[in-house]
């Protein structure tokens, strides 16, 4: 009977064992989706400031284009002859009744039709003169007319005008123009004479209806309703929108307004990222990114469930996880007489285990990085060699402010330095046993020989330092880092006080200041 009981506790102990061990799996694994959760989202935040980006870089095209097309109507010949002889009737292009003026004139409005015909999306081409009467325009109908009526809007052109240059053009941002009622690109340059006096001025308006199509047929891959708008930062109206309705109204979410506030106020949050609820109730994930040569804050909109549907999908799977882990221990409660099928899962766990421990002694002495030993394995390699009477060479490499290349590039030009860094060394040092041995520092351990002696490992060192200082394609793109290095020779007693010795000499040297030490009179 007492054995019976026994036997029972003992059953007893192993269900709650192998519970305990179902409970730290599923902390284990919550904790683990939690993380790729998280990953995830930041990934599909990144992923859309990458597309706001280029989408900004789209529209920026598409305007600089609309300027050069102004540019080069601008040189024109027959502007300057027409802006002249207007000039030289006090601006009375109404009496230019004489043959000569009415050859200019005629001559000049043929130029602007013949030059429009060439122009995609075009709303109007014009000339006019610095007191804004249209002399030529691609409509005729508008040939006359004095766009600027009124002193303060005519000065505020006209000192914009001034102000862009002889090779500037200002550009007025995206309006709805009066004659068509539709979405333009509105900008002007002035046409200078020979002593850099303004003449008059040539427009040009560009309808925007086939930038937001093109803008609309580019389609984001697991993002169908995502959308497009962009804000005017000196007066937070919608320059477009996916709703038309839109366009010429005060955006009404207030993070909008705040980064307007902040870009107006000289702050530098040119890009980023903000979640909000719309006016239909729908949670949003927006990413902007800002053009400063425009005033202009292009945003990216989507749903939040469809911008983080892989989050939401590995929760759905956390779910069925946990009900299977609730199953499973209820089978274990039910089969808790089974001694023998509990025996054998138990001597399964405990393989699972063993195997895991060798990854992990294994993980203990390598840099997941780079690939190469850590400093663990330096200390205990050191220790292994106290016998050792073959001389060794070590030599350190350490990379200058690498804190500072995280901060100015980002943690992934960083990666890319150290495993960059381990390569050339590889190269440089190939019967070389290579340990990063702190965030920024490593330390190269070659054996004597006569192939390598004090001369020849002080050019080694030497090469592989100019090869680590040259210019490197870095996902940032081309950078130089700096380096320092020092060179020591121990042959018995190795141990850590190695690298101390190493740093020390760094730290004592400059930038290419290569420092040798024979150490074995240090312990």
């Amino acid at each position: 009977m007492n054995e019976k009981i026994k036997e029972n506790k003992k059953i007893s102990t192993l269900n709650l064992l192998l519970i305990i061990q179902l409970v730290v799996m599923v902390i284990i694994t919550l904790g683990i989706i939690m993380t790729v959760s998280k990953a995830t989202r930041n990934n599909t935040i990144e992923h859309m400031k990458t597309l706001t980006d280029e989408r900004a870089q789209i529209i920026e095209s598409y305007v600089k284009n609309a300027e050069k097309t102004l540019t080069y109507f601008g040189k024109a010949q027959q502007v300057k002859d027409i802006l002249n002889r207007a000039n030289e009737l006090n601006g009375d292009t109404d009496i230019l009744t004489d043959a000569d003026s009415k050859a200019i004139v005629e001559n000049a409005q043929l130029y602007t039709e013949d030059f429009s015909a060439d122009i995609d999306n075009l709303e109007g081409i014009w000339i006019g003169e610095w007191s804004t009467h249209c002399i030529t325009h691609t409509n005729r109908n508008v040939v006359g007319m004095t766009t600027r009526k009124e002193l303060a809007p005519l000065q505020q052109l006209q000192n914009s005008l001034i102000a862009a240059g002889k090779d500037g053009v200002y550009n007025a941002g995206m309006i709805i123009s009066p004659a068509t009622s539709k979405q333009i690109v509105s900008m002007y340059k002035a046409v200078f004479d020979e002593n850099d006096q303004p003449l008059g001025f040539v427009g040009l308006g560009i309808f925007t209806n086939q930038l937001i199509n093109n803008l609309n047929e580019l389609s984001i891959k697991d993002m169908d309703n995502s959308t497009y708008s962009m804000v005017n930062v000196k007066d937070d109206k919608y320059v477009f929108h996916a709703d038309s309705a839109m366009i010429g109204e005060y955006a009404s979410n207030k993070k909008i307004a705040s980064i307007c506030d902040s870009i107006s106020g000289g702050g530098q949050e040119y890009e980023g990222s903000f979640t909000y609820t719309g006016d239909d109730g729908i949670e949003y994930v927006s990413t902007y990114t800002y053009m400063p040569e425009y005033g202009w804050l292009l945003l990216l909109d989507d749903p939040k469930t469809e911008a983080f549907a892989l989050t939401s999908l590995m929760r759905v799977y956390t779910a069925v996880f946990g009900i299977v882990v609730i199953a499973l221990m209820l089978l274990f409660f039910f089969f808790n007489k089974r001694q023998e099928q509990m025996n054998q899962k138990l001597a399964s766990s405990i393989v699972k285990n063993n195997k895991t421990k060798e990854s992990l002694y294994t993980a203990m002495f390598k840099d997941v990085l780079t690939e190469v030993s850590n400093r663990i394995a330096f200390s205990m390699d050191a220790d292994g060699s106290e016998n050792n009477t073959v001389p060794q060479y070590f030599a350190m490499f350490n990379i200058c402010d690498f804190s500072g290349v995280n901060s100015a590039y980002g943690n992934d030009t960083g990666d890319w330095l150290l495993v960059r860094t381990v390569d050339i060394l590889k190269q440089v040092f190939k019967k070389g046993q290579i340990y990063r041995t702190g965030s920024d520092e490593f330390v190269v351990s070659v054996e004597s020989s006569k192939d390598m002696d004090t001369e020849h490992m002080m050019e080694d060192v030497k090469d592989a330092h100019r090869r680590l200082s040259s210019l490197q394609n870095t996902p940032a793109g081309k950078l130089t880092f700096g380096f320092r290095a020092s060179v020591a020779k121990k042959t018995q007693n190795l141990n850590t006080s190695v690298i101390t010795v190493l740093k020390d000499m760094i730290n004592a040297s400059g930038l290419n200041d290569i420092k040798f030490k024979d150490i074995d009179g240090i312990s």
